[in-house]
Protein backbone atom coordinates (compact mmCIF):
# COMPACT_ATOMS: atom_id res chain seq x y z
CA UNK A 1 0.00 0.00 0.00
CA UNK A 2 1.52 3.27 -0.91
CA UNK A 3 1.75 6.59 1.01
CA UNK A 4 -0.69 8.20 -1.13
CA UNK A 5 -3.24 5.51 -0.99
CA UNK A 6 -6.32 6.51 -1.37
CA UNK A 7 -9.45 7.50 2.09
CA UNK A 8 -11.05 4.42 0.97
CA UNK A 9 -7.96 2.36 0.84
CA UNK A 10 -6.79 3.70 4.58
CA UNK A 11 -10.46 3.32 5.46
CA UNK A 12 -10.69 -0.59 4.54
CA UNK A 13 -7.36 -0.77 6.73
CA UNK A 14 -8.79 0.80 9.29
CA UNK A 15 -11.79 -1.83 9.09
CA UNK A 16 -9.81 -4.72 8.77
CA UNK A 17 -7.94 -3.52 11.84
CA UNK A 18 -10.47 -2.23 14.29
CA UNK A 19 -12.15 -5.77 13.47
CA UNK A 20 -9.23 -7.61 14.62
CA UNK A 21 -9.24 -5.32 17.70
CA UNK A 22 -12.59 -5.82 18.62
CA UNK A 23 -12.16 -9.90 18.33
CA UNK A 24 -8.85 -9.07 21.01
CA UNK A 25 -11.64 -7.25 23.05
CA UNK A 26 -14.63 -9.78 22.65
CA UNK A 27 -11.81 -12.98 23.91
CA UNK A 28 -10.21 -10.87 26.89
CA UNK A 29 -13.44 -9.15 28.12
CA UNK A 30 -13.34 -11.82 31.17
CA UNK A 31 -9.72 -10.36 32.07
CA UNK A 32 -10.83 -6.43 32.16
CA UNK A 33 -10.89 -6.07 35.90
CA UNK A 34 -7.13 -8.30 36.59
CA UNK A 35 -5.12 -5.07 36.10
CA UNK A 36 -6.40 -1.99 36.01
CA UNK A 37 -4.34 1.84 36.15
CA UNK A 38 -5.48 5.28 36.36
CA UNK A 39 -4.54 8.34 34.43
CA UNK A 40 -6.14 12.10 35.04
CA UNK A 41 -7.79 10.83 38.24
CA UNK A 42 -8.99 8.21 40.08
CA UNK A 43 -12.29 7.84 37.83
CA UNK A 44 -9.97 8.13 34.50
CA UNK A 45 -9.10 3.99 33.99
CA UNK A 46 -6.98 2.24 31.84
CA UNK A 47 -6.93 -1.71 31.22
CA UNK A 48 -4.51 -3.99 30.23
CA UNK A 49 -6.77 -4.88 27.71
CA UNK A 50 -6.79 -1.04 26.35
CA UNK A 51 -3.14 -1.35 26.01
CA UNK A 52 -3.42 -5.05 24.35
CA UNK A 53 -5.69 -3.62 21.58
CA UNK A 54 -3.00 -0.06 21.02
CA UNK A 55 -0.82 -2.82 20.25
CA UNK A 56 -2.34 -4.76 18.03
CA UNK A 57 -3.95 -1.83 16.05
CA UNK A 58 -0.20 -0.07 16.02
CA UNK A 59 1.43 -3.36 14.41
CA UNK A 60 -1.31 -3.47 12.01
CA UNK A 61 -1.29 -0.18 10.77
CA UNK A 62 2.31 0.69 10.60
CA UNK A 63 3.06 -3.07 9.69
CA UNK A 64 0.80 -2.23 6.67
CA UNK A 65 2.32 1.38 6.03
CA UNK A 66 5.68 1.65 8.19
CA UNK A 67 6.34 5.39 6.93
CA UNK A 68 2.81 6.72 8.63
CA UNK A 69 2.61 8.55 12.00
CA UNK A 70 0.19 7.20 14.60
CA UNK A 71 -1.71 9.12 17.89
CA UNK A 72 -3.17 6.27 20.48
CA UNK A 73 -4.93 7.36 23.82
CA UNK A 74 -2.64 5.03 25.56
CA UNK A 75 0.44 6.17 25.06
CA UNK A 76 1.79 5.76 21.15
CA UNK A 77 2.92 8.70 19.82
CA UNK A 78 5.05 8.44 15.50
CA UNK A 79 5.45 11.18 13.72
CA UNK A 80 5.81 9.06 10.26
CA UNK A 81 7.20 11.21 7.36
CA UNK A 82 4.26 9.96 4.95
CA UNK A 83 1.51 13.09 5.61
CA UNK A 84 -0.85 10.46 6.99
CA UNK A 85 -1.41 9.89 10.50
CA UNK A 86 -4.02 7.51 12.31
CA UNK A 87 -5.69 8.58 15.18
CA UNK A 88 -6.43 5.09 17.52
CA UNK A 89 -8.59 4.76 20.20
CA UNK A 90 -7.85 1.12 21.11
CA UNK A 91 -11.36 1.37 23.29
CA UNK A 92 -13.03 4.33 24.05
CA UNK A 93 -15.80 3.64 26.87
CA UNK A 94 -13.09 2.08 28.67
CA UNK A 95 -15.22 2.42 32.41
CA UNK A 96 -18.41 0.41 30.36
CA UNK A 97 -16.04 -2.37 29.31
CA UNK A 98 -14.99 -2.65 32.77
CA UNK A 99 -18.32 -3.00 34.35
CA UNK A 100 -19.70 -5.00 31.72
CA UNK A 101 -21.98 -2.59 30.24
CA UNK A 102 -22.56 -1.22 26.76
CA UNK A 103 -21.95 0.61 24.26
CA UNK A 104 -17.90 0.66 23.95
CA UNK A 105 -15.96 0.99 20.66
CA UNK A 106 -12.82 0.72 18.81
CA UNK A 107 -12.33 3.77 17.19
CA UNK A 108 -9.81 4.63 14.40
CA UNK A 109 -9.50 8.12 11.62
CA UNK A 110 -6.70 8.20 9.16
CA UNK A 111 -5.91 12.04 8.60
CA UNK A 112 -3.84 13.55 5.72
CA UNK A 113 -1.90 16.59 7.10
CA UNK A 114 -3.93 16.93 9.91
CA UNK A 115 -7.40 17.00 7.97
CA UNK A 116 -9.48 13.70 8.62
CA UNK A 117 -10.17 11.13 5.63
CA UNK A 118 -11.36 8.18 6.64
CA UNK A 119 -12.84 7.32 9.98
CA UNK A 120 -14.05 4.08 11.32
CA UNK A 121 -16.12 3.09 14.67
CA UNK A 122 -17.25 -0.19 15.36
CA UNK A 123 -19.17 -0.94 18.44
CA UNK A 124 -17.79 -3.80 19.71
CA UNK A 125 -20.74 -5.57 21.80
CA UNK A 126 -23.56 -5.12 18.70
CA UNK A 127 -20.96 -4.94 16.17
CA UNK A 128 -22.24 -1.94 14.53
CA UNK A 129 -19.94 -0.17 12.01
CA UNK A 130 -20.00 3.61 11.48
CA UNK A 131 -17.62 4.61 8.77
CA UNK A 132 -16.81 7.58 6.39
CA UNK A 133 -14.57 8.98 4.37
CA UNK A 134 -13.89 12.27 2.96
CA UNK A 135 -16.46 13.81 0.78
CA UNK A 136 -17.91 10.08 0.22
CA UNK A 137 -20.76 9.96 3.30
CA UNK A 138 -21.52 8.36 6.13
CA UNK A 139 -22.45 4.61 6.44
CA UNK A 140 -23.54 2.18 9.37
CA UNK A 141 -22.84 -0.89 8.78
CA UNK A 142 -24.92 -3.49 11.17
CA UNK A 143 -23.79 -6.74 12.42
CA UNK A 144 -26.96 -8.52 10.93
CA UNK A 145 -27.02 -7.12 7.12
CA UNK A 146 -23.77 -6.52 5.74
CA UNK A 147 -25.31 -3.96 3.14
CA UNK A 148 -23.84 -0.32 4.30
CA UNK A 149 -27.25 2.03 5.08
CA UNK A 150 -26.14 5.80 4.12
CA UNK A 151 -26.52 8.28 6.97
CA UNK A 152 -28.01 11.65 7.69
CA UNK A 153 -29.43 12.27 11.36
CA UNK A 154 -32.86 13.76 11.90
CA UNK A 155 -34.75 16.92 11.77
CA UNK A 156 -36.33 18.16 14.70
CA UNK A 157 -38.30 20.88 14.74
CA UNK A 158 -36.88 22.58 17.59
CA UNK A 159 -34.96 22.20 20.79
CA UNK A 160 -37.91 21.36 22.79
CA UNK A 161 -37.86 17.81 20.46
CA UNK A 162 -34.07 17.33 20.36
CA UNK A 163 -32.82 14.30 22.24
CA UNK A 164 -29.44 15.62 23.37
CA UNK A 165 -26.27 13.07 24.22
CA UNK A 166 -23.47 14.20 26.03
CA UNK A 167 -20.29 13.17 28.93
CA UNK A 168 -18.69 14.61 31.41
CA UNK A 169 -14.58 14.98 32.26
CA UNK A 170 -13.24 12.75 35.44
CA UNK A 171 -12.11 15.72 37.79
CA UNK A 172 -14.78 16.19 40.20
CA UNK A 173 -14.64 20.04 39.90
CA UNK A 174 -15.40 19.50 36.41
CA UNK A 175 -17.84 17.26 36.33
CA UNK A 176 -19.88 18.90 39.52
CA UNK A 177 -19.78 22.42 36.84
CA UNK A 178 -21.31 20.14 33.95
CA UNK A 179 -24.16 18.50 36.20
CA UNK A 180 -24.87 22.45 36.94
CA UNK A 181 -25.63 22.97 33.30
CA UNK A 182 -27.32 19.82 32.35
CA UNK A 183 -29.69 21.00 34.84
CA UNK A 184 -30.19 24.13 33.33
CA UNK A 185 -30.37 22.17 29.95
CA UNK A 186 -33.05 19.22 30.79
CA UNK A 187 -35.93 21.94 30.76
CA UNK A 188 -35.33 23.18 27.48
CA UNK A 189 -34.86 19.31 25.67
CA UNK A 190 -36.84 16.69 24.93
CA UNK A 191 -34.60 14.68 27.14
CA UNK A 192 -30.82 13.93 28.28
CA UNK A 193 -28.87 10.42 27.42
CA UNK A 194 -25.21 9.83 28.99
CA UNK A 195 -23.56 6.55 27.51
CA UNK A 196 -20.50 6.86 28.37
CA UNK A 197 -18.89 6.40 25.28
CA UNK A 198 -18.20 9.41 23.13
CA UNK A 199 -17.74 7.72 19.66
CA UNK A 200 -20.64 6.10 19.83
CA UNK A 201 -22.48 9.34 21.05
CA UNK A 202 -21.99 11.20 18.21
CA UNK A 203 -22.10 8.21 16.07
CA UNK A 204 -26.02 7.40 17.10
CA UNK A 205 -26.80 11.48 16.37
CA UNK A 206 -25.57 10.25 12.89
CA UNK A 207 -27.94 7.19 12.87
CA UNK A 208 -30.68 9.09 14.89
CA UNK A 209 -30.37 7.00 17.98
CA UNK A 210 -30.66 10.64 19.63
CA UNK A 211 -30.58 14.10 17.80
CA UNK A 212 -27.90 15.92 19.29
CA UNK A 213 -24.75 15.76 21.38
CA UNK A 214 -22.22 17.60 23.03
CA UNK A 215 -19.12 17.72 25.07
CA UNK A 216 -15.97 19.41 26.58
CA UNK A 217 -12.52 18.31 26.71
CA UNK A 218 -12.56 15.27 24.35
CA UNK A 219 -9.03 14.73 23.33
CA UNK A 220 -7.77 13.72 19.40
CA UNK A 221 -8.80 9.56 19.77
CA UNK A 222 -12.29 10.91 20.80
CA UNK A 223 -13.53 12.39 17.76
CA UNK A 224 -11.06 11.75 15.09
CA UNK A 225 -13.08 9.17 13.60
CA UNK A 226 -16.58 10.04 14.76
CA UNK A 227 -16.45 13.52 13.86
CA UNK A 228 -15.65 12.52 10.34
CA UNK A 229 -18.81 10.52 10.21
CA UNK A 230 -20.73 13.45 11.86
CA UNK A 231 -19.91 15.71 8.71
CA UNK A 232 -20.12 13.30 5.97
CA UNK A 233 -24.01 12.47 7.41
CA UNK A 234 -24.25 16.72 6.81
CA UNK A 235 -24.69 17.60 10.65
CA UNK A 236 -23.41 20.71 11.92
CA UNK A 237 -19.84 19.73 13.70
CA UNK A 238 -19.00 22.82 15.55
CA UNK A 239 -17.17 24.46 18.54
CA UNK A 240 -18.63 27.11 20.70
CA UNK A 241 -18.31 31.06 19.97
CA UNK A 242 -16.89 30.73 16.40
CA UNK A 243 -13.92 28.11 17.89
CA UNK A 244 -13.05 25.51 16.32
CA UNK A 245 -15.05 21.84 17.06
CA UNK A 246 -13.30 20.50 19.83
CA UNK A 247 -11.55 23.48 20.98
CA UNK A 248 -12.50 22.72 23.80
CA UNK A 249 -16.43 22.28 23.21
CA UNK A 250 -17.45 19.52 20.75
CA UNK A 251 -21.17 20.03 19.31
CA UNK A 252 -22.65 17.50 16.78
CA UNK A 253 -26.32 18.61 15.31
CA UNK A 254 -28.78 18.99 13.04
CA UNK A 255 -29.15 22.18 11.05
CA UNK A 256 -32.71 22.70 12.00
CA UNK A 257 -31.40 23.07 15.84
CA UNK A 258 -27.59 23.34 15.48
CA UNK A 259 -28.50 27.27 15.84
CA UNK A 260 -30.62 27.55 19.16
CA UNK A 261 -28.56 24.84 20.65
CA UNK A 262 -24.92 26.36 19.80
CA UNK A 263 -26.60 29.60 21.56
CA UNK A 264 -27.76 27.63 24.47
CA UNK A 265 -24.51 26.13 24.95
CA UNK A 266 -22.71 29.59 24.65
CA UNK A 267 -24.96 30.49 27.28
CA UNK A 268 -24.83 28.35 29.93
CA UNK A 269 -21.13 27.97 29.66
CA UNK A 270 -20.52 31.54 29.58
CA UNK A 271 -19.55 31.61 33.47
CA UNK A 272 -16.29 29.12 32.67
Amino acid sequence: MSAAASPADLLDLAVATAREAADLITRERGRAAAAVDVKSSPTDVVTAVDTASERLITGRLLGARPDDGLLGEEGADRAGTSGVRWVVDPIDGTVNFLYGLRPYAVSIAAQVDGVPVAGAVLDVPSGDLFTATRGGGAFLTAAADPTPVRLTGTRPPSLGHTLVATGFGYRAEQRRAQGAVVAQLLPEVRDIRRAGCSSLDMCSAVAGRVDAYYELDLKPWDHAAAGLVAAEAGLVVAGLRGRPFAEPMAVVAPETVAGPLLALLDRLHAPW
